[in-house]
């Protein structure tokens, strides 16, 4: 919590108001500008001591909830809020729903990376969005509905054994993809509570996949980066790439990017891919 900043950043916004803007009558003439400290505590309703004591650099750190009332009050932009609780050292609940929709600029780089794998995963691990490559390294994405899509009811299918058999496109760290797939769908819960596909996803999981609720029950998270992995291909054997995932935080999305060392039997392998067309997963 940097108090110092945050005291300065609360008194800028609240001076930059008027007593009009937030449904208060202007009164009688104002020896400094915006509204008053106890106005902004009425309307967000904690103390006016408290309050003060925030602008002051002397308050304990807030609570999400008393930031958000905080912020409704100034009228905070969306990225002024981000701000408001960066400062503070609170993480910002998000109660809409997960962006599914892929900006046209991603799908127009993905689609110019001929030697490169490349998909776009929501935070639930549905498949937004993939070029040729993908299509040919992993399957034909498109003859998948949105459930088919799904990477974690890929790596956990309902019904399925306390140790599945049939690691998600023959990859060899199926272990550590679960565990990641869990980990990370922890932090899009806490992020996006009120996303009725997500909670769905999870409610679904954990009832019909025993290795699943035993992962999720454990309460990990912050994943650690998957540097490389091994796809077994029918078609041209063991592949193995270099994985980067570079996160699209405007939208909560990540672009998944598949590479080989140029001139490698791996390079040489997904080259082949690219000539050999789509798989179809049975």
């Amino acid at each position: 919590m940097d108090k110092q900043e945050l005291a300065a950043f609360l008194r800028s916004r609240r001076e930059r108001l008027r007593p009009e803007d937030v449904g208060l009558p202007s009164g009688t003439r104002r020896r400094t500008p915006g509204l008053r400290r106890e106005e902004v505590a009425v309307l967000a309703h904690i103390s006016t001591e408290y309050y003060v004591r925030l602008e002051q650099s002397r308050a304990p750190r807030p609570s999400a909830e008393v930031l958000a009332g905080i912020a409704g009050t100034l009228r905070l932009t969306d990225a002024e809020s981000d701000h408001l609780f960066l400062l503070a050292g609170t993480a910002r609940p998000r109660t809409g729903s997960l962006r599914r929709a892929v900006r046209p600029s991603i799908l127009a780089v993905i689609e110019r990376l001929p030697q490169t794998a490349a998909i776009v995963l929501a935070a639930d691990f549905e498949v937004l969005a993939w070029n040729p490559l993908a299509a040919a390294l992993m399957e034909d994405f498109a003859l998948r509905d949105r459930a088919g899509r799904n990477l974690a009811r890929l790596a956990f299918p309902v019904g399925g054994a306390d140790h599945p058999t049939e690691p998600p496109y023959g990859i060899s760290d199926a272990a550590e993809f679960r565990h990641h797939v869990v980990m990370r769908l922890r932090t899009t819960l806490a992020e996006h509570p009120a996303d009725d596909d997500v909670v769905a996803l999870i409610d679904d999981l954990q009832a019909g996949n025993a290795e699943f609720a035993r992962l999720w029950h454990r309460h990990d998270v912050q994943p650690a980066p998957m540097l490389t992995k091994t796809f077994h291909h029918p078609a041209v054997g063991a592949v193995t790439v270099d994985c980067d995932t570079l996160a699209l935080t405007d939208a909560d999305q990540f672009l998944v990017l598949y590479t080989a060392a140029p001139g490698s039997p791996d390079a040489d392998a997904l080259a082949l891919l690219g000539m050999v067309g789509p798989r179809v997963r049975s």
